[in-house]
């Protein structure tokens, strides 16, 4: 429910009541991936989703009787016959949703720490004994907690040290511990949404497919920073949807700023003196993905001048040069949505192909789970 965080949060303070519907396991070709969430409030006002449309209805009904009762429940949704056009996944997916009144405890915490960007963790149990399902645990990067899961005290420290992993990773997904701690006792699933900062995207070259490249990467939820090492180009006028403008050699600005494992470089400036400093530097980083812009022509002479410097073969594979997908893209919107399309497919590890008549997945990333309802608990 972390991704409607910020509406949610207008909702606490506005003093709403509310519940909230949270896709935790998804099977097959469902629509959303786990973490998704669809929250109805006491006059019925609705956001967010859980699955693009086909289960909405039955979801807002399961809200509105949360509301009513105070019950957690799990619910699952899939395709039958009998149901494809009803409550099912026409998709031929199957989804469990965890519908939760949301009435204190930590919640008001995590969606106030994720509204505000700030990293953390909401753990909620979604499978185990009865007594226990929707308890929560909100978790802080240096792993302090807040909220109580169980009876057992390593339950808690358990857990937090699960979510904390997952948080530094920025991922989302369910997790299995024993009830008492351990690996060995009686289990319980966990699901753990991770609230983290933006990823950054840095484009580098204040050229005109930047500024498109800006509105892409500001639309795939990017903090977006251009650098160049010109003032008469890199101007706040020129990219004003960017986040920052920075004026600067882009291998010093590059040497001198955070950047992490979702990172992503575009390279658009196509002039070896700005290129090579800057993509050695770019290789030698732990980042999510370098793309560098030019022709064929350009790539080779690039390739050949990095070589000389000293960088290896093996180096040189991460980098995605001529940047992006082919679309035939020729002017600087296509060819930022160019850019942007194999950014997502290194992200989630896609192909790049057409969907017609391929037999590759459509969804290629989240956690799966087998056949087989959760469960429920007044």
């Amino acid at each position: 429910m972390l991704d409607i965080a910020e509406e949610l949060h207008r909702w606490v303070e506005q003093g709403r009541e509310f519940a909230v519907a949270t896709v935790v396991a998804v099977g097959g070709s469902a629509p959303r991936q786990p973490g998704a969430a669809l929250a109805v409030d006491s006059d019925g006002t609705a956001i967010g989703s859980v699955s693009g449309g086909c289960v909405e209805g039955a979801v807002y009904e399961l809200c509105v009787q949360a509301i009513e009762d105070g019950r957690t429940v799990v619910e699952r949704f899939g395709y039958s016959d009998e149901d494809a056009f009803a409550v099912g996944l026409t998709c031929g997916g199957v989804i469990d949703i965890l519908v939760t009144p949301v009435r204190g405890g930590v919640f008001p915490a995590a969606l106030a720490a994720a509204s505000a960007g700030e990293a953390a963790a909401l753990a909620r149990i979604v499978s185990g004994p009865e007594d226990l399902m929707g308890r929560a645990l909100l978790v802080r990067p240096d792993g302090a907690y807040e909220g109580k899961l169980g009876g057992h005290p390593e339950l808690d420290r358990t857990a937090a040290a699960e979510a904390r992993a997952m948080l530094d990773a920025g991922r989302t997904g369910v997790v299995e511990i024993g009830e008492d701690g351990s690996r060995c006792g009686q289990p319980l699933t966990l699901l753990v949404e991770s609230s983290v900062p933006a990823p950054r995207m840095i484009v580098f070259g204040a050229i005109d497919f930047a500024a498109a490249l800006v509105r892409v990467g500001k639309f795939l939820g990017y903090h977006v920073t251009v650098c160049d090492a010109r003032p008469v180009f890199a101007t706040p006028a020129r990219f004003p949807e960017a986040d920052e403008v920075v004026v600067e050699w882009p291998h010093r600005y590059l040497a001198s700023t955070e950047v992490d494992g979702r990172t992503v470089l575009c390279v658009l400036t196509h002039d070896a003196k700005f290129d090579v400093p800057l993509i050695q530097a770019a290789l030698g980083l732990p980042v999510a993905y370098i793309g560098a812009m030019g022709s064929r022509r350009t790539h080779e002479d690039r390739n050949k001048r990095l070589r000389e410097v000293g960088v290896t073969e093996l180096e040189l594979a991460r980098l995605r040069s001529p940047i992006g997908l082919d679309l035939g893209a020729r002017t600087p919107e296509e060819t930022a949505l160019s850019i942007g399309a194999e950014i997502v497919a290194n992200r989630r590890g896609g192909t790049g192909t057409s969907l017609t008549g391929a037999h590759t997945p459509i969804h290629h990333d989240g956690p799966r789970r087998p056949a087989g309802r959760i469960g429920s608990v007044a």
